[in-house]
């Protein structure tokens, strides 16, 4: 095989790398919450990346951005996407929203991405694509069907989970219109730490920061340290670099059915058949969107 078609085929199993990866972010949140509250738990989280890409990129001679401009756009995307979107899932679900209808909110992300990219970066979202992407919301309600609970309150946690969307959302486009060129190692490191401020305001604002130290939280932790912030979000970066916004916000769709094939297996949580024939919708749905 060639070099040329060794790193293509490298390149398309990105996009599955990238959905896995992600999808056991909300494994590792479900393990952890429990011992930390949200907030001081993303706090924790930040800090620690920071202490680990601070001296992997000093190592690795990485450039930092000189431009105080590019230095706030950078910013801004970390406050976005994982201020807004980290601190509203984890919020939402602290403030007992169910998790089918938090799934269900964050799977308008695909959606509301297609959407604001024909605003922001002027994209053509084919009807192709967006008979996809419809399918692929389908296919997401038919998977978190049998968790959506609308007897319980939900209220409180809704903002929270709606905020999520719309940060991850903009973030995306904001991050391919303005931080297209930024190296992912350096990038990281402003991100993180731009993030890190409005939680430390809102973990000494409204929380105890108690924390119960346990085997489940410290491999949560490392696990959403090293493979989700670090490795998970790089793969982001270089989807968004890469690709059309619309084609990747659909990958978002098959987050809920791996998440819920991961927790089948770790947690014996049930799979319906509606769930299953979900998988397969979300997945034509995506192939629909992403094809070409």
């Amino acid at each position: 095989m060639s070099p040329v078609a060794r790193q293509y085929r490298l390149e398309n199993l990105v996009p599955a790398l990238f959905v896995f990866l992600w999808s056991t972010g909300f494994i590792g949140s479900k393990m952890g919450m429990p011992y930390i509250e949200p907030f001081t738990f993303l706090l924790v989280r930040f800090l620690l990346v920071i202490v680990v890409m601070v001296p992997f990129s000093l190592a690795s001679r990485a450039p930092w951005p000189r431009d105080w401009v590019q230095i706030g756009h950078i910013a801004m995307v970390g406050i976005l996407m994982h201020g807004f979107y980290l601190g509203g899932v984890f919020a939402s679900i602290a403030a007992g929203l169910p998790a089918g209808i938090s799934a269900l909110v964050t799977g308008l992300q695909p959606l509301l991405t297609a959407f604001l990219a024909v605003f922001m970066l002027s994209e053509r979202v084919r009807l192709r694509q967006w008979i996809g992407l419809v399918l692929g919301f389908v296919g997401v309600t038919m998977v978190v069907a049998e968790k959506i609970n609308f007897g319980m309150p939900i209220w409180e946690g809704l903002p929270w989970a709606i905020g999520a969307v719309f940060g991850i959302s903009i973030a995306t486009l904001y991050q391919k219109k303005y931080c297209g060129s930024v190296d992912l190692r350096t990038g990281t490191v402003i991100q993180f730490a731009a993030a890190s401020v409005p939680m430390a305001i809102l973990s000494f604002g409204i929380e105890s920061r108690a924390i119960t130290w346990s085997w489940d939280l410290i491999i949560a932790m490392a696990w959403l340290v090293l493979v989700m912030s670090v490795g998970a979000v790089s793969l982001l970066m270089h989807l968004i670099r890469l690709g059309a916004a619309t084609k990747l916000g659909s990958l978002f769709y098959l987050v809920p059915p791996t998440t819920a094939f991961i927790a089948y297996l770790m947690f014996g949580e049930t799979l319906a058949v509606l769930a299953l024939f979900g998988v397969a919708v979300t997945a034509f749905g995506v192939a629909l969107a992403t094809r070409g």
